[in-house]
């Protein structure tokens, strides 16, 4: 039987399963994309992050407001007031950038390390001006003394105030400009002292709650709320166990999920208390720590909020909340193994990439930026062609050659288009360009999520539009050597790459 056959009987054997039931339309906004295949009905247990994840805080509004707080922190501490001047400005930057804090410059990187885009501040260089930092437009991405990657929601404030810092510097007269950062009379003013200034800054605005208790003063200005959470938790309960882990402590924990999912009960309707939607709350988990050897598993005294006293050793209490602890104490009180559970957060390294790597856990990575890198993508797509349709004829320029050849192409017009289509597709995305790739180029970030993320959405919500038992299937991807045109060598890998950032279930 060929290929086309069998395809023919799996169409007419569809249709005969889905006759007499509704077929479901989801759009593409509602979709959950796939890395490795997944079933839903082996799944017994589903964990939720808090912040950015079912906790979505409105952008640009409180990243604005956390700059702002970083931003006079710094001011307060010794920086110029100039810096007052700066409002953040939500077009510059994307999640997944490195910091080089020897040269101060914010790379966009891919998952080796070679440069795709360079600025200083604000001054984006080019690529003469990159060689002179970088000789090979490449870093070492394992010098972590050096590079520092801002992989969550979360540093898309800072990252905006340390070009910011960058930008002053480098353009007020008082200031000489060196190799390493500033000269201001018998001061000197590294780029790594600046940039550990701003983490200080932003750890202060965390540590000591101010950033939390200016979010709970104004919490619809903050957090979206979406009434299908309790909906989606609600069905997720009925055929799994439900846990909470987050990084925040009680008092904020409570202030938020009680907003999220008790203010919306309707009138004459039993109110439910938040810890009645989950089998077991964590609060203060300190991931990534917390997939690896934890901390000590706690009790919260939930009428003041403060810890008990001792371990707690005994067995799953319902309706209690528990502080600390690690993943195999979550497994151990929910009777669970890490494949049964599929855990759902926004940090790709403290909620995904652990989860997978240590604990084998399933993973659903939120990337709030996939609705617009989606729409951009739907309008520009046809960039992505042309740069397609330019490899394959860079492809058969070559197809012919061999060692023996002596002519030398010029292919340096076909260069320059490619580089001007690349650039007209970053700009369409913001000025950093798009979180997932440079042209046909994948980021860092799109390798981290191909590769420990097995669903990724813009929202966990959109769980709500498939059923329990469902099967996320992901395409098969080709080889190189696998691929049957292989003269179209380089346009495969383009292909096969678009296929795996942008494939539909």
């Amino acid at each position: 039987m060929d290929i086309s056959s069998l395809r023919l009987k799996t169409m007419d054997a569809d249709t005969n399963i889905s006759s007499g039931e509704p077929k479901v339309k989801r759009g593409i906004e509602q979709k959950v994309f796939v890395n490795r295949s997944l079933t839903l009905e082996n799944i017994r247990c589903y964990g939720f992050d808090m912040d950015y994840t079912l906790a979505m805080y409105k952008s640009p509004d409180y990243e604005s407001m956390g700059f702002e707080m970083i931003r006079d922190r710094m001011v307060s501490i010794g920086y110029p007031h100039e810096l007052l001047r700066y409002t953040y400005d939500p077009s510059f930057p994307t999640r997944g950038l490195v910091i080089d804090t020897m040269f101060g410059n914010l790379l966009k990187v891919d998952s080796n390390g070679n440069i795709l885009v360079c600025s200083h501040g604000f001054r984006f260089l080019k690529e003469e001006d990159i060689h002179n930092y970088y000789p090979n437009k490449f870093i070492q991405r394992d010098d972590t003394d050096r590079f520092y990657i801002l992989n969550t929601l979360f540093n898309l404030s800072e990252t905006y105030l340390y070009a910011c810092l960058v930008d002053f510097f480098t353009r007020c007269n008082r200031y000489t400009n060196v190799l390493k950062g500033y000269h201001h009379g018998d001061l000197f003013m590294s780029y790594r002292s600046m940039f550990q200034d701003v983490r200080d800054a932003m750890d202060f605005i965390h540590d000591t709650g101010i950033l939390k208790e200016k979010t709970i003063k104004n919490l619809d200005k903050y957090i979206f709320k979406d009434p299908n959470i309790t909906v989606l938790l609600t069905r997720i309960k009925e055929v799994a166990k439900v846990f909470l882990a987050t990084n925040s402590d009680y008092n904020y924990t409570e202030a938020v999920m009680k907003y999220l999912l008790e203010n919306g009960t309707k009138p004459g309707s039993q109110k439910k208390s938040w810890r009645s939607f989950f089998d077991l709350v964590v609060v203060d988990t300190k991931k990534p720590l917390f997939f690896a050897e934890g901390t000590v598993l706690r009790q919260v005294d939930t009428n003041t909020g403060k810890l008990r006293i001792g371990t707690y050793t005994g067995d799953l209490q319902h309706g209690t909340v528990y502080s600390g602890g690690s993943s195999d104490i979550i497994c151990d009180l929910l009777g669970v193994k890490g494949k049964d559970i599929l855990y759902i957060g926004d940090h790709i390294f403290g909620d995904i990439l652990k989860s997978k790597k240590r604990q084998g856990w399933k993973t659903f990575l939120v990337v709030p930026e996939l609705t617009k890198e989606l729409q951009v993508w739907e309008e520009n797509k046809s960039l992505f062609e042309e740069l397609k349709r330019l490899d394959v004829f860079l492809a058969e320029i070559y197809k012919h050659l061999d060692s023996g050849s002596r002519e030398c192409p010029d292919i340096s017009a076909i260069q320059t288009r490619m580089k001007v289509l690349t650039h007209r597709m970053d700009v369409s995305y913001g000025q950093m360009g798009s979180l997932l790739r440079s042209g046909s180029r994948q980021t860092l970030f799109a390798s981290q999520l191909m590769r420990y993320a097995d669903l990724y959405s813009s929202t966990y919500i959109n769980l709500l539009h498939y059923p329990f038992n469902y099967l996320f299937m992901a395409p098969p991807v080709l080889m190189s050597h696998e691929s049957q045109n292989t003269a179209d060598f380089a346009s495969a890998e383009l292909t096969v790459n678009h296929t795996l950032v942008m494939n539909r279930n």
